[in-house]
C-alpha cells in the first residue's frame, strides 16, 4: 500500500527497528513522537490522518517513520472505528503482480511479486479477511514460448497471505485439497471455498472452511450437485451461495445442518459483484440486479464497453461497482486483440446510475485474474 510504498525510507529502517514477532514496533531509546503529548494520543491523531498521506508523514521523523510501519497504528485504527478501503488487483501481465488502489486519491501502488513457485497463476480465489489479502489454490496458465508446451500444474493447494502494514506475503496452510476455478467467499471471518477442479480436470464436489487465526482448513458438506463447470461464490444474507458456469440456480450452505441445498431463485450468469449486500451482475452490456426473495431481475444500466470487453474484472467498492482490466476482443475495425488497464465506475447506488473513468492501473493489464477490498 501507499503507506509503505516508498522503498528507500522503508530500506532505510534498521533490523533493530523492524517489527517485532508480535507485531508491535520498537520504540524504545527513541524521541516521542509528539512533545509534551504521550505517544498512545499522539497514535490517536496519526491514524485519523488518510492513508494516502503515510509517505509524508513517514518522512518527518525516525519515530513517525516506525509508527506508520507499526501495528499499532492500525490496532488503533480499528478500535476508534476509522478504516479505509482499498482495492487490490492482479491481472495476467505481468506475471505474479497485484496493485492497491486507492478510491480516495485515486492512485495506484504496486505490491512485492508473489513468490509462488507457480508460473502465471491463475483460476485462484482471492479473499480479504482482517485487513489481509488470501490468494488461494489455482493453476498454471504457463506455456512454454518454444515448444508450446503447457505447465502440467492444473490446480495447487497452495495458500499465500499479504500483509499491507509488513509489506509481505507469507505461505500459510495448504487448502485440505487442490483445486482450481473454484468458489471463494469470506464468511464471518472465515474463508469458505467450494467446487473447482482438481489436478486432473475432475469436478469437485467438495467444500472447505478456513480459520485465519488457528490457520487451519476443515471440511464441509459436499455440494449437493457437481457439473463439469467452473463456478463462483458470494455470501447473501449471511449464508454462502455457489453457481456454477451456465447453471443458474445457486447452491445454498446451511451452516447448521452442515449441507448445501439447491435455491429456487435463479440468477444470470455472469461477472457478479456485491454492492451494500445487493448482488449485481455485469454481461453482454447491461448491468442486472438480482435479487433473491421476491425473486426479481431489474436491468439497471446499460454498459455498451461491455460488448466486445471480456476477462475483466468486477467488484463492488463504497456503493460503487468497479469494472477493471480485461481484454478488447477482435472486432470487425479493430482486428488486434488488446490487454487494458482501464478502470470504469458505476455509482449504482443513485437512482441514475451512470459511469466514469477511475485513474487506470500503472503496472498491470489484461485479463484479471483476482480482486479483494481489503480495509484498514
Amino acid at each position: 500500500m501507499k503507506l509503505i510504498a516508498n522503498d528507500v525510507v522503508e530500506d532505510s529502517i534498521t533490523e533493530e527497528e523492524k517489527v517485532k514477532g508480535d507485531g508491535s514496533s520498537v520504540t524504545a531509546n527513541l524521541p516521542s513522537l509528539l512533545e509534551g503529548l504521550p505517544d498512545s494520543v499522539a497514535l490517536q491523531c496519526l491514524a485519523r490522518v488518510p492513508l494516502h498521506y503515510h509517505p509524508t508523514l513517514q518522512a518527518v521523523s525516525r519515530s513517525w517513520r516506525l509508527a506508520v510501519h507499526s501495528s499499532e497504528l492500525f490496532r488503533t485504527r480499528k478500535l476508534a472505528g476509522i478504516g479505509e478501503e482499498w482495492l487490490y488487483v492482479s491481472a495476467y501481465d505481468p506475471d505474479g503482480l497485484w496493485q492497491a488502489y486507492d478510491p480516495l486519491s485515486d492512485s495506484w501502488t504496486t505490491l512485492p511479486l508473489l513468490p509462488s513457485r507457480i508460473k502465471h497463476l491463475t483460476n485462484f480465489g482471492t479473499a480479504a479477511v482482517d485487513g489481509k489479502l488470501y490468494v488461494i489454490g489455482g493453476g498454471s496458465d504457463d506455456v512454454d514460448s518454444q515448444t508450446g508446451d503447457h505447465n502440467a500444474t492444473t490446480a495447487t493447494s497452495e495458500v499465500w497471505r499479504y500483509d499491507p502494514v509488513t509489506r509481505k506475503w507469507e505461505q500459510r496452510a495448504s487448502m485440505l485439497t487442490a483445486r482450481s476455478q473454484f468458489a471463494c467467499c469470506v464468511l464471518g471471518d472465515q474463508i469458505v471455498v467450494a467446487g473447482g477442479f482438481t489436478n486432473t480436470r475432475k469436478s469437485l464436489a467438495s467444500s472447505e472452511i478456513y480459520n485465519p487465526v488457528e490457520n487451519l482448513w476443515e471440511p464441509m458438506a459436499e455440494l449437493s450437485l457437481v457439473h463439469n463447470a467452473a463456478c463462483s461464490g458470494v455470501v447473501l444474507e449471511g449464508k454462502v451461495h455457489v453457481v456454477h458456469k451456465g447453471y443458474g440456480l445457486p447452491q445454498v450452505y446451511d451452516a447448521k445442518e452442515n449441507k448445501w441445498t439447491r435455491s429456487d431463485c435463479e440468477w444470470s450468469w455472469g461477472k457478479m459483484a456485491l454492492v451494500n449486500q445487493e448482488l449485481y451482475v455485469v454481461r453482454h452490456g447491461f448491468v442486472t440486479r438480482e435479487q433473491k426473495q421476491p425473486p426479481l431481475r431489474k436491468l439497471l444500466c446499460s454498459w455498451p464497453d461491455c460488448l466486445d470487453r471480456i476477462s475483466f474484472g468486477v467488484i463492488g467498492l463504497g456503493t460503487d461497482l468497479y469494472v477493471i482490466g480485461g481484454i478488447m476482443a477482435p472486432r470487425p475495425h479493430a482486428l488486434d486483440i488488446v490487454s487494458l488497464y482501464d478502470v470504469d465506475i458505476c455509482n449504482v447506488g443513485d437512482e441514475s446510475p451512470n459511469w466514469r473513468k477511475g485513474a487506470s492501473m500503472t503496472v498491470s493489464r489484461g485479463t484479471v485474474l483476482g480482486c479483494a477490498v481489503l480495509k484498514l
